[in-house]
């Protein structure tokens, strides 16, 4: 199947590739049925001489075919995204690396738990706008925001989670291909917005293994 979506490179990305198009495919139809009869309609009924409006109170079984199929439609979809919106929001697995993102205008401030695994202490990692994670690996994210709204992105992981000042929220990916992606902010957070942009860096386990070596060298 043809795809304009940057490719995918996370473990439930392809169940949100499939809502993506099942949606698209159904609403392109939906589009082309309504332009085709609205043509059919301007062209039989236009105006011509010598010929009389008539009124038409309209068709009721017409009126509830056209509500009843666009509800069983959304209901169905409803249905068939519970499954990945429950894997992805509510049921994450548990993780094998955490890290803290914290957005503010106008960068991603990033914190990695030093060896002892608990953020806030002295052998805690800070950087900004890159983040380092193992391949096939499972990622946990705790986003914040210090200022306004941001929108964590992560488009070859299928991943968008707004940050929101005052709240933690769970992010999860397991990115399942070496290599590095683009972290932009999807949401206009203000003057500096087009340059809020970050990296996510997928390594092989040695690479993974030799940033950390490198990160917190031994004393």
């Amino acid at each position: 199947m043809m795809s304009w979506l940057p490719e995918n490179v996370s473990t439930f990305g392809g169940e949100i590739d499939y809502l993506f198009y099942v949606i698209y495919y159904i609403t392109g139809a939906a589009f082309i049925l309504v332009t085709v009869l609205m043509i059919l309609f301007l062209i039989l009924y236009r105006q011509r001489e010598g010929r009389r409006a008539t009124y038409t109170h309209g068709s009721t079984a017409l009126e509830i075919t056209w509500t009843v199929i666009p509800a069983i439609v959304f209901v169905g979809l409803s249905f068939a995204s519970v499954s990945s919106w429950g894997k992805i929001k509510s049921h994450p697995p548990p993780p094998d690396v955490q890290l803290q993102v914290t957005a503010k205008q106008f960068n991603w401030e990033i914190l990695y738990p030093g060896p002892d695994g608990k953020f806030g202490t002295e052998d805690d990692l800070q950087a900004e706008n890159d983040i380092y994670v193992p391949v096939n690996k499972v990622v946990h994210v705790i986003l914040k925001s210090k200022d306004v709204i941001h929108s964590f992105f992560l488009p070859h992981l299928r991943v968008k989670q707004d940050s929101v000042p005052g709240r933690d929220i769970l992010v999860w990916f397991q990115a399942v291909k070496p290599g590095k992606y683009e972290l932009p902010c999807a949401e206009l957070c203000g003057f500096g917005h087009s340059g809020m942009r970050g990296w996510l860096h997928v390594h092989t386990p040695e690479e993974y293994a030799k940033w950390v070596e490198e990160s917190w060298p031994r004393k």
